[in-house]
């Protein structure tokens, strides 16, 4: 069964990928590029050309979002997919289902220092990505990439479609919302409480492995991460087309301030689009 992660891209989803690679999928706890490989990403075109689905086909991939899911699924274990994908129903093709899926946690984060930092991503400019994060868009589907990852679509849909559709698995006690700004600022304890949710979804008993814990805490510190990019390369990272060279994955972290870098103008426009959201979110 799955236990999806799931945000919009550039919230903190690999923090806590990160974070969870450390404590599930190391010895000892301590954080390298190669354990973040045990939680995949889905959609990913891999997945579907396995079972003989045409990635050129976007009907039949959409097709068959469950046929891969049930494909990979272990239903006595517990895995971990990261998605950025809205929780959609296209065409009477569901994205997943309870067969499928044990739970989700919901990573968010104040879309005024998204924005910054999908740009920095992206490689476009702060009004384009003000832009994309107001409006329902559909990220990769580049069949020439050479990164998995940009191959297959990924429906993103807007910042706020995005939020609002995973809480469908909240009335079934399926769901847990982390804020980035928490991770940041409240790291150990609300790693905690990750934890205590996914013990919770596998109906076992959580006690926690001090040690283990301390050092995946210690080891994901975003200053590390910057420098193991530095030295190791980091996959997830992109180029960018018109320099050719790639583009640093951890690049402000928590100094990614919109109060400090963060156009007025565009800090409003976000700010009347997602009011709503803002303000349930204790960001307004």
């Amino acid at each position: 069964m799955f236990i999806w992660l799931a945000s919009y891209p550039k919230s903190g989803n690999t923090l806590v990928r990160a974070l969870l690679a450390s404590y599930f999928f190391s010895k000892d706890g301590n954080f390298n590029f190669e354990t973040i490989k045990n939680i995949k990403q889905f959609p990913n075109s891999d997945l579907f050309e396995k079972i003989g689905i045409d990635i050129k086909n976007e009907k039949e991939v959409l097709k068959n979002y469950i046929k891969a899911q049930e494909n990979i699924n272990q239903k006595n274990s517990t895995q971990f997919l990261k998605t950025h994908s809205y929780l959609f129903n296209i065409e009477n093709n569901p994205f997943t289902d309870l067969n499928n899926t044990l739970g989700v946690i919901y990573i968010v984060r104040d879309p005024r220092n998204v924005v910054s930092s999908y740009a920095h991503h992206a490689a476009i400019s702060i009004d384009e990505a003000a832009y994309q994060i107001t409006n329902s868009i559909i990220w990769g589907g580049d069949l020439k990439s050479n990164r998995v990852s940009d191959r297959t679509k990924v429906y993103l849909g807007s910042w706020s479609s995005n939020f609002h559709s995973w809480k469908s698995f909240k009335s079934i006690g399926k769901y847990l919302l982390i804020k980035y700004e928490d991770l940041i600022n409240n790291k150990k304890e609300t790693f905690i409480k990750i934890l205590e949710f996914i013990h919770k979804l596998q109906k076992v008993d959580f006690t926690v492995d001090t040690p283990k814990l301390n050092n995946a805490i210690e080891s994901t510190n975003f200053e590390k991460l910057k420098i193991l990019e530095k030295e190791k390369g980091f996959i997830e990272s992109k180029v960018d087309i018109k320099t050719g060279k790639k583009i640093p994955f951890f690049n402000l972290g928590a100094n990614n301030n919109w109060k400090k870098i963060l156009n007025p103008k565009i800090a409003h426009k976000i700010e009347n689009s997602f009011k709503k959201e803002m303000v349930e979110l204790g960001y307004l």
